[in-house]
């Protein structure tokens, strides 16, 4: 059994779309949402679907949400799901097959595709392939699991205030084998709409140098949020946590 664990900051919408799309493919799985939002939104569209289990966090922190979700998991194998990312039937499978098959394999996350509507930009899917391929340096959004065991023996998510998946995928690969999976992953492109292709991209890129340069997350977390904090609701994102390096844009 997979546990897909949700980590969720002041964003019903995006956690609506997410159940609607996920709820109706698990199956035998369960779904567990880690909800920090300082209203009631969210916990009341998880209500809504009879499957998912609801937990409840202090803050909104994204590793320690997905620890917390990670802590009441029953699951074999473990997947951390952003709410703005597409997850299928397909790739539930894929993950399901890669763990049996293969005893070695500790876990992984799947590739990325750009949106079809920007044939610009399809050039780079190979170059980005390759390059996971062979660094398998894993974000966030491109759903990573992890057999629970483990999961448990490395510690879980370090419970930084961002780049959170940087660290652990990092740890990660270096406990053990992982794999990048097809089908790749489609991540929503709201963040560059709003705020403009460029100007993301080259935010994620400097903070993800800063980080490894070892900058504080803290620090990194304050530049980020900066315009998130004067949003009354939030919804930056699903959760404070890494950023979005964007696929789906």
């Amino acid at each position: 059994m997979i546990s897909i664990i949700i980590p969720c900051w002041n964003d019903a919408n995006a956690l609506q779309e997410c159940l609607s799309r996920v709820a109706p493919i698990a199956g035998g799985h369960e779904i567990i949402v880690a909800d920090a939002s300082s209203t009631t939104d969210c916990a009341a569209i998880a209500a809504t679907f009879p499957a998912v289990r609801l937990i409840r966090c202090d803050r909104p922190n994204r590793g320690r949400q997905m620890n917390s979700g990670a802590a009441a998991a029953t699951g074999d194998v473990l997947l951390f799901q952003h709410t703005d990312t597409e997850l299928s039937a397909d790739h539930l499978a894929a993950v399901e097959r890669v763990i049996a098959a293969d005893a070695q394999i500790i876990g992984g996350a799947f590739h990325r595709k750009f949106d079809p509507r920007h044939r610009s930009r399809q050039w780079l899917v190979p170059i980005v392939r390759r390059w996971q391929s062979w660094r398998r340096n894993f974000y966030g959004d491109q759903s990573i699991f992890v057999r629970r065991s483990h999961f448990q023996s490395m510690g879980g998510y370090a419970e930084i205030a961002l780049m959170e998946d940087i660290e652990f995928s990092g740890r990660l690969k270096r406990s053990g084998k992982v794999i990048v999976l097809d089908p790749p992953m489609l991540s929503s492109a709201r963040r560059h709409r709003r705020h403009g292709k460029l100007l993301v991209t080259l935010e994620n890129v400097a903070l993800i140098g800063l980080f490894k340069l070892g900058v504080s997350p803290d620090r990194l977390h304050r530049w980020y949020y900066r315009k998130a904090r004067k949003l009354a609701s939030g919804g930056e994102g699903s959760a404070i946590g890494a950023p979005q390096i964007e696929a789906g844009a």
